[in-house]
């Protein structure tokens, strides 16, 4: 049972998470729920909410969108249904009803894509798909939201009354206004409306004259608006058919609403379901804002995040156009605990809070930035000891206060306990509080717990370099311009560079002198030792990089040329079997060249028939033998081109065929006897008739009324000879 305290989410700034996933969720009570958003208690429960956010994620790239979720919170509704005889009001049916909707759209949707959704589905699966809900509301309500006519009987014979009321109002004012309009004593702007009536805009000094109700008067005075006496009688008849609508509209929304009552409880199931959508919703935009993905999630007690980056920082430099560097640590069985070392401001607490946050984020379902090759395990608690922890309401100083924060991480700590230190022995004297904090650390370590821890102790140093499963690291400073680098070293302990930092910054190299003078020797030794070794370690990173880096390019040459040279290898064999080719075709030439010379000159039959039959089985014999397989896979190709040949012979054939059927065509249309002057003619395939006027050797002269044309006696056919 996993069990994670407060303090740890504070310590962490988990709270600043949630807000930004909050701030993500479209709806009110989506948001208030990603608030509450708290470690999973159990294995089972962490999966199945990693899994689902993963399944959202993946919605956003692939074709199956899901649905729309979004709908307005019904704690009201569901509060007065609880109340025997309460009714709920017009809007809140029309909330009930997108919710519903809604629901049973998302729920058919997820069944649907069952398989892309598997987990999903999970919460829907138990979900009754009330439709009688929507039914019932559809039976009353219209889709603008206002009552329908066929709610009731008496609605219905209520409103047809009001609309023939209406239309004598209209009737009776109409006619009043063209009397009094006709007869001078209304304003230009004729009529108006008064607390929802129409009235007639009457000019003061007549006002006596119009017979009706005074409903008020323009500002100046000038204008006295009078409802007429006609439409008075009828006013009033509206207003009790008004009321009786009121009323009638109360019975049917009493009832509606016991019509839904007995549904609350399905209702109340909609609006979790729909909520919990909409935090998976949100968490899954948060992944895409920080790359988040789902690690493996180990059954052996491994801890590797590689590339892992602090999601709230990332944000933040994202904003500002700043980077962010990712950390990789690895917590196995060689190296449950690792003690972080080196100066200040070069990212230890960042590394300390980042491996903190996202295994907490991961035990509470969210998806994390680190690479696809990460892979975690699920500890039962994460204590956390993180920043100034001086506790005023108590009137505990800050060591009083960690002390009590020690005592209750060796009430807790166990095998599956994840512990993260910042400082770890600092507030009391250097030698006593290094002193008890190695013993808490050897405590710690005794029983197998996992944990990350800073420092600048020595002692603690020591510790982790002697014990088997524990391990130093340090924080990567650049020993030239003495910047840090914020990039984790696992492996070695960290100098705290006090004096070198001390002297980048203008302290005087006699007082750094005499500091170091009043330092044990073996105390200077030792962190002058680390810096070298780190500043060794520095140049031999840089080197394997380079080294790294141009065999890289290396590999790419030579697969370049690789390709290349392969490239110009099937080139050269094509050529040449095209030239092998070509060289025997030109033999064979040759060959049969001469055969012809040495025919033409004896016309012996049998000599060229003897030569021909030589030729062609030394050709054969050049040729290799082929298996039954190839020989058929010959035969099949040979077979492909025989037909494609004889498609294309049987198509020239057609051809010929409509060419010597066209030409017939043609004959026949031609004349079979001499034209005459005076013979009505045409040209072939032409429309125009003309007659003949003359003919000179082989050309006639043919007039077309309107026009005379020179045409070749060929060119022309009969059609009337001449009378």
């Amino acid at each position: 049972m996993t069990s994670i305290n407060k303090k740890t989410l504070q310590d962490l700034e988990f709270n600043t998470v949630l807000e930004t996933v909050s701030d993500l969720c479209v709806t009110q009570s989506g948001k208030e729920l990603a608030m509450e958003i708290t470690p999973f208690a159990t294995k089972e429960s962490t999966l199945k909410a990693l899994k689902q956010t993963s399944e959202y994620v993946s919605s956003f790239t692939n074709n199956n969108i899901i649905p729309n979720h979004y709908f307005d919170t019904i704690d009201y509704e569901l509060k007065f249904l609880g109340i025997e005889d309460s009714f709920l009001e017009l809007s809140s049916f029309k909330k009930i009803a997108t919710l519903t909707e809604t629901t049973i759209n998302l729920i058919t949707y997820l069944k649907k894509f069952e398989e892309y959704y598997p987990y999903l589905y999970q919460d829907a699966v138990e979900i009754p798909l009330e439709k009688a809900i929507l039914k019932e509301i559809e039976n009353v309500v219209d889709k603008y939201g206002e009552i329908k006519d066929s709610a009731s009987l008496d609605l219905l014979t209520i409103r047809k009354s009001i609309n023939l009321v209406r239309g004598k109002i209209n009737q009776s004012f109409g006619a009043a206004l063209s009397q009094y309009n006709g007869a001078g004593y209304l304003d230009d702007i004729r009529e108006t409306v008064v607390e929802n009536r129409r009235v007639l805009a009457v000019i003061a000094m007549h006002r006596r004259k119009v017979k009706g109700n005074v409903m008020g008067q323009s500002k100046t005075g000038s204008i006295i608006y009078i409802e007429p006496e006609a439409t008075l009688r009828y006013s009033r008849e509206l207003n009790n058919l008004e009321y009786e609508e009121r009323e009638e509209i109360v019975r049917i929304l009493k009832r509606l609403t016991n019509t839904i009552r007995p549904f609350k409880n399905t209702l109340y199931e909609y609006q979790s379901f729909l909520s919990a959508i909409d935090v998976t919703s949100g968490k899954a935009k948060y992944a895409n804002k920080i790359n988040g993905l789902l690690p493996e999630i180990s059954e052996e007690r491994e801890l590797y995040f590689r590339e892992a980056f602090h999601p709230i920082l990332f944000l933040n430099n994202k904003e500002k156009r700043k980077p962010t560097y990712p950390q990789t640590i690895h917590l196995g069985a060689d190296s449950r605990i690792i003690v972080i070392s080196g100066p200040n401001a070069g990212g230890k607490s960042i590394t300390l809070k980042t491996i903190g946050l996202l295994q907490l984020m991961l035990q509470s379902g969210l998806l994390i930035p680190v690479h696809e090759r990460s892979k975690t395990f699920l500890f039962d608690r994460i204590l956390t000891d993180i920043g100034d922890n001086q506790s005023i309401e108590n009137h505990l100083s800050t060591y009083s206060y960690r002390l009590k924060n020690m005592n209750y991480f060796l009430k807790k700590c166990n095998a599956r306990t994840l512990f993260l230190i910042d400082e770890f022995g600092t507030g009391s004297d250097p030698e006593l509080g290094g002193a008890l904090a190695e013993v808490f650390l050897e405590e710690f370590y005794d029983r197998e717990a996992y944990g990350i821890i800073t420092t600048h102790y020595t002692n603690l140093k020591i510790l982790a370099d002697e014990l088997p499963s524990a391990t130093n690291a340090n924080m990567l400073f650049d020993e030239k311009s003495l910047e840090p680098m914020y990039k984790l070293n696992i492996g070695q302990a960290g100098s705290s560079f006090t004096f070198e930092v001390a002297q980048k910054n203008g302290i005087p190299f006699g007082l750094i002198n005499r500091a170091k003078k009043k330092v044990e020797g073996d105390k200077v030794r030792f962190d002058k030792t680390i810096a070298n070794l780190q500043k060794e370690r520095h140049k031999l990173e840089r080197t394997s990089q380079n080294l790294k880096e141009e065999e890289t390019k290396a590999r790419e040459e030579g697969k370049k040329m690789e390709a290349i040279n392969i490239k110009i290898q099937d080139k050269l064999e094509r050529y040449q079997e095209v030239f092998d080719a070509n060289q025997r075709l030109v033999s064979l030439g040759q060959k049969l060249d001469d055969l012809s010379e040495r025919y033409f000159n004896n016309k012996s039959k049998k000599t060229l028939f003897s030569e021909l039959l030589k030729i062609v089985e030394i050709e054969n014999s050049k040729r290799k033998q082929i298996t039954i397989k190839e020989k058929k896979e010959k035969e099949k190709i040979e077979k492909a081109i025989l037909k494609e040949v004889e498609q294309k012979i049987e198509v020239i054939r057609v051809e010929k065929k409509e060419e010597k059927e066209k030409k017939k065509q043609e004959d026949q249309n031609k004349t079979k006897f001499p034209l005459k002057v005076g013979d009505r003619v045409r040209m072939i395939d032409g429309r125009s008739v003309g007659t003949i006027d003359n003919i000179e050797k082989n050309k006639a002269t043919v007039n077309y009324g309107i026009f005379t044309s020179k045409v070749s006696l060929d060119q022309l056919e009969m059609v009337e000879r001449k009378k």
